[in-house]
Order: structure tokens, then sequence, then C-alpha cells
């Protein structure tokens, strides 16, 4: 099977639907516990903590250097201990595998 962390995100082409829930629940089961779904079913969430301001800072940086080399960005939002990341397909309005593919990225760097 081919693992979503080897996986490349693609750029959604115009009029691209959301995932139906059915494949947002499969690929949920591939990642990591703690990503979550929201409750309005547009975006893939999960926190993260930290033991400090400089674990937290070098995991939010790798996360940017993902989101870089994948051109898909998610929202960070953290502090001294904590990381949360928020990920969705604005140009679709939901999610899409891209927020799945960088999820499983994400888990990759073990935090």
């Amino acid at each position: 099977m081919n693992q979503l962390r080897d996986r490349k995100c693609r750029a959604c082409a115009p009029g691209t639907p959301a995932l139906p829930d059915a494949r947002v629940t499969e690929l949920l089961a591939e990642l990591a516990p703690g990503w979550r779904v929201a409750e309005d079913g547009r975006s893939l969430r999960r926190a993260y903590g930290f033991a400090d301001f400089y674990e937290t800072m070098a995991f939010a940086n790798a996360v940017a250097w993902i989101a870089n080399s994948e051109d898909h960005h998610p929202d960070l939002e953290l502090g001294y201990n904590y990381c949360r990341v928020t990920l969705a397909t604005h140009s679709i309005g939901g999610l899409s595998e891209n927020d799945f593919i960088c999820a499983a990225k994400i888990d990759a760097l073990g935090a």
C-alpha cells in the first residue's frame, strides 16, 4: 500500500469536491492517534505538547518546511509548550487527500 507520507500533494483542480465522509474516515485511520476532524467536517486538527519553547519552535519550523515542500500550508497556533495544527483545503471548502498527506508527514516527525 502506498503510505500517505510517501505521497506528494497535488493542486486541486477548480470544481474538485471535498472528500466524502467515508473516504475521510478511511484516511483518518491511517494517521497517528490525535488527529480529529472538526465538527463542521472542513478541517483536520491535532494538538501537540512540548517540554519548552525551543522544542515547540523546532516542531513548528519542521512543519513549515513540510508545508513549503508540499505547497500545502496549515494554520499553526502555538505558545510556550504547545502547537495546534489545522489542515484544510480552502480552495475546495473542505478536506482533500492533501490534508491527510501533510498530516502523515507531520506524524513522521515523531512529536
